[in-house]
């Protein structure tokens, strides 16, 4: 079972791994690119350079109206012209000014972080953001609407590290509400980071309820989401005889390729084998596989 932890600890390690250029020192010169992308929207990216290389320290699509002032047209008509644009957020903005057309452009880009915003975070208990964690806070748009949906479900107060993840893996307001009225709320914010990176929706909660698994402790949720784990799962169990199989189980179950084809398969007679004897077969047959 350690193993089987530390496998789930990687996955969830993996979702939620905010990329570390997002919080990137800010005294460095920016430059953006805006590159060709299909569809209505403008891909941009945001490097650095440190010591004669380019870092790629931001990239992202945009709707043409998050970029204020971008002349689209100026940027997809052929020739060169000059172009502005500015990113406003919550957190503060950046105004980048270069040349561009044929879908193309590139120049320099400033940042200035919200006082407003620093004092709003001050307010709420969270420390003043230094000028690398202001960049990943305009990055990631982190919203004040999120922290007072955090502070409307009682957790505890968040640091802007852990702001630039819940913002990473997509926990917004309606989410923390949304579990919140299901009876779904986390102890540890990073509880809720491991929820949003797996996605474990109402939805996804609900039906486990209706499986006969209601009111399940949000790590063994967490367990169940990160190895993939449903209620079709669990049924085909139920439909050879094994009745409300714990969780711990159910994850070690899946975690070794044990289906109910391959119970049919190892069964001899009317008896069922126990869930650590089809494991333990399992991994004996997996050993003399690689052998």
């Amino acid at each position: 079972m350690t193993r089987m932890l530390a496998f789930i600890a990687a996955l969830l390690l993996t979702a939620i791994t905010v990329s570390s250029a997002c919080v990137a020192g800010t005294s460095l010169p920016l430059q953006f690119t805006i590159v060709p992308r299909s569809g209505d929207q403008v891909h941009v990216k945001f490097t650095r350079e440190r010591n004669g290389h380019s870092e790629n320290n931001w990239e992202t699509s945009f709707h043409p109206d998050e970029l204020s002032g971008l002349d689209t047209a100026a940027l997809n008509s052929p020739g060169t012209r000059q172009l502005r644009f500015a990113i406003a957020r919550d957190a503060g903005r950046v105004d980048c000014a270069g040349s561009g057309g044929n879908q193309m452009a590139r120049g320099n880009c400033s940042m200035t972080s919200s006082p407003d915003f620093d004092r709003f975070l001050s307010d709420h208990g969270i420390a003043r953001p230094t000028e690398e964690q202001s960049f990943g806070l305009i990055a990631l748009n982190v919203r004040r609407d999120l922290v007072d949906a955090l502070a409307r479900a009682r957790y505890p107060t968040p640091s802007i590290e852990k702001l630039i993840e819940l913002t990473a893996v997509e926990v917004t307001p309606a989410y923390i509400d949304e579990l919140s009225r299901q009876g779904y709320r986390p102890q540890a914010l990073q509880g809720l980071v491991e929820f949003g990176a797996l996605k474990i929706t109402p939805e996804y909660i609900g039906s486990f309820a209706r499986a006969g698994y209601a009111n399940l402790p949000p790590d063994e949720l967490v367990q169940l989401k990160a190895m993939n784990i449903t209620p079709d799962f669990i049924a085909g169990f139920e439909r050879i005889g094994y009745r409300h199989l714990p969780v711990d189980k159910l994850v070690e179950l899946k975690a070794m390729n044990v289906t109910p084809e391959f119970v049919r398969a190892v069964q001899q007679g009317d008896t069922l084998p126990s869930p650590d004897h089809l494991i333990q077969i399992r991994a004996v047959s997996e050993d003399m596989r690689k052998h």
